[in-house]
């Protein structure tokens, strides 16, 4: 009898075993227009997903849940019906640029006071669901080098409340915001507002979407 039980605890560990390893990881890319566009062919996550494809590596499900014009709590009251309802593994979260832009454009950006608070309750919210989280720093607006692009000290702020709210909780951070910066001090050899990794000056152009592509997989790679 008691060899019968060790039988049946052993296979069902190893059921158990190849559930756990066959578990796909689900990642929700949590963000604006330029996540609604990385879905598209040519997009970042459509590259990511031929990445891992190719790398042979299938056990992450990727999924877009960007729409056009967020700002940070855009996603914050959107996030129980288009993120926790899908019950996510981990949630990348890439939004900054419309809360920093639509200020001298629409005179409807965010504070940055109102931008820590809002990103942290939205981390705060995904943790309570036991989802893990990525944070991602916004990239550009405006391609010109050395910071003379009109929202460059803006883009700079929001970027630093970003990684020091992941110093802080000891989250991955992607910092896209330092990884263009140094592309285009190489790259932007005519010092061109657009057209080396965006076609506008903030959504992606295809350099753009390859670069975030190879980026985002680098640190998702290491959550575990």
């Amino acid at each position: 009898m008691n060899k019968l039980i060790l039988l049946a605890a052993f296979i069902a560990l190893m059921v158990f075993a190849s559930f756990i390893k066959d578990k796909k990881k689900k990642v929700i890319f949590f963000g604006d227009s330029i996540t609604q566009a990385g879905v598209n062919a040519g997009g970042y996550l459509s590259i990511l997903k031929n990445m891992l494809q190719q790398q042979g590596v299938t056990n992450y499900e990727l999924m877009g849940a960007g729409i056009g014009g967020n700002k940070v709590y855009d996603l914050y009251l959107r996030m129980d019906s288009d993120v926790i309802a899908k019950s996510p593994d981990i949630v990348v979260i890439w939004v900054g640029v419309n809360d920093v832009w639509h200020k001298s454009s629409y005179g409807t950006g965010t504070d940055a006071d109102k931008f820590e608070k809002f990103y942290r309750a939205i981390i705060q919210k995904l943790q309570a669901n036991s989802t893990k989280v990525m944070l991602v720093t916004p990239s550009t607006i405006g391609e010109k080098k050395n910071f003379v692009n009109q929202q460059d000290g803006d883009l700079n702020k929001y970027a630093a409340i970003i990684k020091h709210i992941g110093d802080d909780l000891n989250l991955p951070v992607l910092d896209l915001r330092t990884i263009f910066e140094n592309y285009e001090q190489e790259h932007n050899t005519e010092d061109v507002d657009r057209g080396v990794l965006t076609v506008d000056g903030v959504h992606l152009n295809e350099k753009g979407n390859q670069l975030v592509a190879e980026e985002m997989w680098k640190v998702l790679k290491e959550i575990r």
